[in-house]
């Protein structure tokens, strides 16, 4: 290894910490990449004014990761940690009819994640690829992600997308940044993200909490493994695992109240006073958020992999590992039963009439969800799908390598500063028309002890901290 490379690992018995952190210097160029080890990891590179001013900026880097417990290591001499892929099977269906199928954009690999906004739809998919569409299926822009997405979660305004690497991405500027990196030692399976406050499930049925500036917050293990529900409200966190939900405090102040799902939970939703389950046992059921008794069985003919409700849960859906959607009315009525025609719906999601479904085939489906339109299906009269394609010059966004660096900022720009608080690396603003006490949320592998930055914008959030918006830029 080169010697102007320094490369170390954490790695812990017992399930623990098994990640690495390697910085190169290169004259005024300072890289570093870190993460997972075994994996390609995420790279930033920053640039300094002189090489002495490099050098020291590396040596610090690496004096803090000394210090955290990481030691000097050989690159490939421990095996990566395995990251689980959910295994899911997708039978034909067993409708008689299809379901009215307006567009279908097929993305090239399965697909977990999806989004519907106001004016557009997102979807991910386990090649690392996030596509934005409008609501007429026009492919907007595409996002290339390190690793698989296993879902996109929505906070306010602000989108975010969690990877099989262990990292969350902000996808909600041009270029997407990492707003959150997730424990080596945790397999992530779903996460939530309430007001900047990330929540993530995992493999082994376990619920980890981090705040906004990517710090871990609390922790619990629940009864069951294999945890493919989390969902928080202002009040509890509701975590889905093979034992049934279980809703914790937000603070971590203990359990709320635990209920037996039947069957292991495969999914979950919420509305403001419900939760919602599908399971391996055929059935989606909801359960009061107040005390977690069951409102409501929604019963299917295989095990449901995805559900999602209409405004208020008017309508209940659900998609089976068979390829098949259905829809009840919030007493547990089946209405319907479709074929999708596109596989099994791994996530969905409901808008304006429309359900809006990601496939086992790597498609994002936009179904007509009207009455009408599902009168005339179960006849069998259904439009002619529009299969979708991208356009050659599809705007394609990556996250960026390298922090460009600036020597006074534009006129538009807002200085950020780091700096060393109890121990810790805090970003306050430093321009006018802020609260300076605030903390900005900002990536953490790139925070350097009184270095400032330049932001494009910052956005308050309601629990009283900024969220960067746009390009970061460092300040000489």
């Amino acid at each position: 290894m080169s010697g102007n490379t320094t490369y170390l690992e954490l790695s812990q018995d017992g399930g623990g910490a098994h990640k690495f952190y390697e910085v190169t210097v290169d004259g005024l160029n300072v890289t570093v990449r870190y993460g997972r080890i075994g994996a390609a990891g995420q790279v930033q590179t920053s640039a300094f004014p002189t090489v002495e001013k490099a050098r020291a900026a590396a040596a610090r880097k690496v004096g803090e990761k000394v210090r955290k417990g990481y030691a000097p290591a050989v690159r490939g001499g421990r095996a990566a940690r395995p990251v689980t892929r959910r295994q899911v099977t997708s039978a034909p269906s067993t409708a008689r009819a299809v379901a009215p199928v307006l567009w279908r954009f097929r993305t090239g690999a399965a697909a977990f994640g999806i989004h519907i906004s106001e004016d557009r739809c997102w979807v991910g998919n386990e090649a690392g690829d996030v596509y934005t569409l409008g609501h007429d299926g026009e492919v907007l822009a595409r996002y290339q992600l390190p690793d698989g997405v296993k879902c996109l979660v929505a906070d306010d305004f602000w989108i975010y997308a969690g990877c099989d690497d262990g990292t969350v991405y902000d996808l909600s500027a041009k270029l997407p940044f990492a707003a959150y990196e997730i424990a080596s030692d945790v397999d992530i399976f779903w996460l939530d993200i309430h007001e900047g406050v990330l929540n993530v499930a995992d493999r082994n049925g376990g619920l980890t909490v981090i705040d906004h500036e990517d710090e871990y917050q609390w922790s619990r293990k629940s009864t069951g493994s294999h945890a493919w529900m989390v969902r928080r409200d202002d009040r509890a966190v509701y975590h889905g695992h093979g034992a049934g939900v279980t809703a914790y405090a937000q603070d971590g102040g203990g359990e709320l109240w635990h209920t037996a799902t039947t069957g292991s939970v495969l999914f979950g939703w919420q509305e403001d006073h419900s939760v919602y389950a599908g399971t391996n046992r055929h059935v989606v059921q909801r359960l009061s958020k107040t005390d977690g008794a069951v409102e409501a069985t929604y019963r299917c003919d295989a095990a449901v992999y995805s559900c999602a409700t209409a405004p208020g849960g008017r309508y209940v859906f659900a998609g089976d590992c068979a390829s098949s959607v259905y829809c009840f009315t919030a007493d547990g009525t089946r209405l319907w039963k479709l074929g999708t025609g596109s596989g099994s719906a791994l996530s969905m999601q409901y808008l304006d009439e429309k359900l809006y479904m990601v496939t086992t085939e790597g498609s994002l489906v936009c179904v007509d969800a009207s009455e009408a339109a599902i009168a005339a299906a179960q006849s069998g009269t259904v439009p002619v799908p529009l299969d979708v394609k991208s356009a050659a010059a599809l705007p394609t966004y990556a996250p960026a390598t390298t922090v460009r660096t600036v020597t006074a900022p534009p006129a538009s720009g807002i200085v950020v500063e780091c700096v060393q608080e109890s121990g810790r690396l805090r970003v306050h603003v430093v321009s006018d028309g802020y609260d300076p006490r605030w903390n900005v949320q900002f990536p953490r592998h790139i925070r350097q002890a009184g270095a400032r930055y330049v932001v494009e914008a910052l956005s308050p959030a309601a629990s009283g901290f900024y969220r960067v918006r746009g390009e970061i830029q460092r300040l000489l």
